[in-house]
């Protein structure tokens, strides 16, 4: 009898075991995707001011990898380049989701030595459309 209650006892332990694996989900799925489209990447585009919609420069945003924090928020390892400097920083952002498109939401994120950022940008496997501002310089930035 204690033999059988053992083995009974055994298969529920090793059954809740199986049970408390993490399923997959369609958003893991599209996380990795995500994580993979980011590595080793380089975004490029234009800036503009709405004072005088005059473009400002090029900007390239050297993204040298990507990773899932908590939540929506990610961390992206960078590089800025823009005005001839090439500034490393670290990049916590929050990625909001448009169907299977990720969306980089910036809301008032300081960046030390260059500014304050609100923007929000559409990311796809040829382009991006960032509309943002700075703090004090509002404007577009354009990328291809």
């Amino acid at each position: 009898m204690r033999e059988k209650r053992l083995l009974v006892l055994s298969l529920v332990l090793m059954a809740s075991i199986g049970c408390s694996r993490k399923v997959a989900t369609a958003q893991d799925e599209l996380d990795r995707k995500f994580e993979e489209m980011m590595k080793g990447v380089t975004l490029v585009g234009r800036s503009t001011r709405l004072s005088d919609d005059k473009v400002v420069g090029e900007e390239k945003y050297v993204i040298e990898g990507i990773s899932k924090m908590a939540g929506d928020t990610w961390l992206f390892r960078a590089r800025l380049q823009y005005g001839g400097r090439d500034i490393p920083v670290p990049l916590p952002v929050t990625i909001k989701w448009a169907g299977d498109t990720p969306v980089i939401t910036l809301t008032d994120l300081s960046i030390p030595g260059m500014g304050t950022y609100t923007a929000r940008v559409l990311l796809t496997a040829t382009s991006t459309l960032a509309p943002g501002a700075a703090k004090k310089a509002v404007g577009r930035s354009l990328g291809g």
